[in-house]
């Protein structure tokens, strides 16, 4: 009974998108900022709300990212952001005694997952920080779906575990990435059919 466990599944990809209801999405900036620096590509975040959607019925995106008031580039970003589906959730970063910055919103995340219980039947989490296992454990007891959206070696084993569903961004990296003037020039255009 349990050989071929894993080559055949009990529901399809297909019935699987079929079954999200609503859906609610959370996505940790910072961890989806470095998990796309490392697979060598720019995020269209037009591309990834579609994606990340798949033809469900979106309650809300959520943004989650640390700021830097003085960064004008980065401020525009932001606006293009919540003037484009996404909920921006933003905190100051803090200077560490290294010198590096950075802002931690798990705890954002998480209460945001556990206040919205009820009103979506599927969360869609991006990022692969272990310390919100406990929020996914807690809001798939309350009885919605949790998918978790990732780069696998950026990413938590306990969080992957608690997951109902677990992606790669490898896999939907091309679905997802801008398309650069070079690679209309040159011929180097993704497949860009998103819901197969």
């Amino acid at each position: 009974m349990w050989d071929n466990f894993e080559s055949d599944p009990i529901f399809s990809p297909k019935q699987v998108l079929e079954n999200r209801g609503r859906v609610a999405i959370f996505i940790d900036g910072s961890n989806l900022f470095y998990a796309a620096l490392q697979l060598g590509v720019e995020i269209d975040y037009s591309k990834l709300l579609h994606c990340l959607t798949a033809s469900s019925k979106l309650l809300r995106s959520f943004f989650y990212t640390g700021v830097d008031p003085t960064n004008e580039k980065q401020q525009g970003f932001l606006l293009w952001m919540r003037r484009n589906g996404y909920r921006v959730i933003a905190k100051d970063l803090v200077q560490l005694p290294d010198g590096s910055k950075k802002a931690n919103l798990d705890v954002e995340i998480a209460v945001d997952m556990m206040a919205l219980v009820g009103s979506y039947d599927t969360a869609v989490l991006v990022s692969g920080d272990g310390d919100l296992a406990y929020a996914v454990d807690a809001v798939s007891y309350r009885g919605a779906r949790v998918e978790v959206v990732s780069l696998r070696s950026m990413t938590s084993d306990c969080l992957i575990n608690v997951a109902d569903r677990y992606i790669d961004l490898e896999q939907i990296k091309e679905e997802i990435q801008k398309i650069t003037k070079h690679d209309r020039e040159y011929g180097h255009v993704p497949n860009l059919n998103i819901l197969d």
